[in-house]
């Protein structure tokens, strides 16, 4: 019998003040048996930090036709195409090709997660950026994670003040370029 993806909830307090998006929502975010707590982690922040109207998650990892978290338009089409961890090229190539804006976070070292594409066709490349956090943000956080989360996302010039289940951890957002 094959073990089934966990289900957690997140109930988010987001106040990105860079972008000047103020939004309370709840998540149901299924975790596949081969997603790790820190790839969730990482979806569940790139969701909050590109946080729009049409944003939602994919089918997740059993689908390989889309990222980890997708922004559609009112007509379905897809504007953002929002990659989590370490996508390979052709990933990158195909969805800059179909979206208007292409990004990856990773929760990775953005240099090892970068260097397999150099040379490689990349629709856009210039325009695609990869962000990260500090070094053992994520890992801080993995441990914190429960069945039902709390969770406060507070962004200011960049800075991510992340308060989960009653803990504050803060990190830079770094932005990193292809071309």
């Amino acid at each position: 019998m094959a073990i089934g993806a966990t289900i957690h909830t997140f109930d988010v307090q987001l106040a990105d003040t860079d972008r000047g998006v103020y939004e309370d929502y709840s998540l149901r975010v299924a975790r596949h048996p081969s997603e790790t707590d820190a790839y969730m982690l990482t979806r569940l922040l790139a969701y909050g930090l590109e946080f729009t109207e049409g944003v939602t998650f994919s089918e997740g990892l059993s689908s390989t036709e889309e990222p980890a978290v997708v922004v559609r338009d009112l007509t379905g089409r897809t504007t953002g195409w929002i990659e989590v961890g370490a996508p390979d090229a052709e990933r990158l190539h195909y969805g800059s090709r179909l979206a208007d804006r292409t990004v990856v976070y990773t929760h990775r070292d953005p240099a090892k997660v970068m260097a397999p594409w150099e040379g490689k066709r990349i629709h856009r490349a210039e325009d695609i950026r990869v962000y990260s956090f500090d070094p053992g943000f994520i890992e801080s956080a993995v441990p914190l994670l429960e069945r039902r989360n709390t969770v406060t996302m507070t962004v200011t010039e960049r800075v991510l003040y992340l308060d989960l289940n009653g803990t504050t951890l803060t990190t830079t957002i770094h932005e990193h370029e292809l071309g």
